[in-house]
């Protein structure tokens, strides 16, 4: 049954702009206004950070928008005060709704004596009283796992099939999908069979973090338009590199999709004078002044979704339904 309360949204200080954008979604949605509620989210003279929430929230069911990019630290604070706050003004419910999962790199152990932040972070939100994340392409779906309360994670491949679509609308046949490494095939896989094109692979080795000693392209690409797709661009080393092996093989062109953009260090830079045509990301992680202006880089909005997936979680029905190109296209028409 639908709850009786409307959904309500909060947030702290990492995305205000996606923040008001759910807002305006929902407000679309419901035909009726949502605002986000209204709080103080500051810092003292020595950073420590302090939340108070202007508006009566018990009983209410609340969902805070707060991905936890960079500063990954203050972000996750924020989102665990607020949540505290919330708990103690007895919110019926606290849904976190996470657009991108920091700390999501580091889920395994790969050496001795190395931490897995994923289930750390997985048992700091439970404990504030969070009881239920929603977020969207976790760097590793086990990630799920470490949490013992609901976790929806939400897929940008529906939404890059429908730009990707618009964008090489005649030229789909030319097409080809890249993954930048291995373990990154299930996700390249996934838009390729939604738009009906090839799949490729850049197979790469690492000698330690960060350093590339060897690119090898598995499949031919020559003559091709391709795609590279991936959850995360951080200093985008490996994706400029990728991009030039394609087209040292034979690509006409190299884009590149890429759900989180951390874009980090000289990452727009490296970009920007790159071999490749675009990169399209999402706006999971607040753009910087330096993304919005390179020209070839562009972001795609994910507040339709997320306004949708919120709706659906506050009333009950399913949020898997998402995942499919023929739901999110009446909600995206005429915003890509």
């Amino acid at each position: 049954m639908p709850a009786m309360t409307e959904p309500k949204l909060i947030a702290g200080n990492a995305n205000q702009p996606l923040a008001k954008a759910i807002a305006r979604r929902m407000s679309l949605h419901r035909g009726m206004s949502v605002n986000l509620v209204e709080a103080r989210v500051e810092r003292f003279n020595d950073q420590e950070i302090f939340v108070e929430v202007y508006e009566n929230v018990r009983g209410e069911d609340m969902f805070i928008i707060q991905p936890t990019s960079n500063p990954a630290n203050d972000n996750l604070m924020e989102l665990l005060i607020i949540a505290d706050a919330l708990k103690r003004s007895s919110a019926a419910r606290i849904t976190a709704v996470i657009p991108y999962f920091g700390y999501a790199r580091q889920d395994r152990r790969t050496k001795a004596r190395t931490p897995i932040t994923a289930k750390l972070v997985a048992n700091m939100i439970a404990e504030a009283g969070i009881e239920r994340v929603l977020t969207m392409d976790l760097h590793a779906t086990q990630i799920q796992g470490f949490f013992d309360i609901p976790v929806d994670n939400l897929y940008a491949s529906p939404v890059f099939a429908l730009d990707i679509m618009k964008h090489f609308e005649g030229e789909l046949e030319d097409v080809m999908v890249v993954s930048p490494d291995v373990g990154g095939v299930a996700r390249a896989r996934e838009l390729a069979k939604r738009i009906n094109a090839p799949l490729s692979i850049v197979d790469k080795r690492r000698e330690k973090p960060g350093e590339i000693a060897e690119m090898t392209v598995i499949g031919d690409v020559t003559g091709k338009k391709c795609i590279i797709v991936d959850d995360i661009c951080d200093t985008a080393g490996t994706l400029c590199k990728a991009a030039e092996i394609l087209m040292n093989h034979g690509a006409t062109e190299v884009h590149a999709y890429i759900t989180h953009g951390v874009l980090s260090g000289p990452a727009v830079e490296r970009v920007t004078n790159s071999v490749m045509k675009s990169l399209v990301i999402t706006d999971s992680i607040a753009a910087t002044d330096a993304v919005a202006a390179a020209p070839n880089i562009r972001v795609v909005p994910t507040a339709p979704m997320f306004a949708q997936a919120i709706l659906n979680i506050w009333n009950g029905t399913s949020v898997s339904s998402l995942f499919e190109t023929d739901t999110l296209g009446p909600i995206y028409e005429g915003i890509l």
